[in-house]
């Protein structure tokens, strides 16, 4: 039974390389480098309202 699913399977792959279908590449909306920045500065966002509650607790 695991022979006929493995051959199966070899088959499937065998076909799918036989399309000559590539990947395209996909251009990206912004340079890499802007997906970093923009979650770095997304970070210090939240840093900044996380840091805006300090002592909320102490000042009731």
């Amino acid at each position: 039974m695991g022979s006929s699913i493995g051959s199966h399977l070899v088959g499937v792959v065998a076909a799918a390389g036989e399309t000559g279908t590539e990947l395209a590449e996909v251009e990206l909306p912004v340079p890499a480098l802007a997906f970093g920045v923009i979650t770095f500065v997304l970070f210090l966002l939240l840093l900044g309202i996380t840091y805006s509650f300090k002592n909320v607790s102490h000042r009731r």
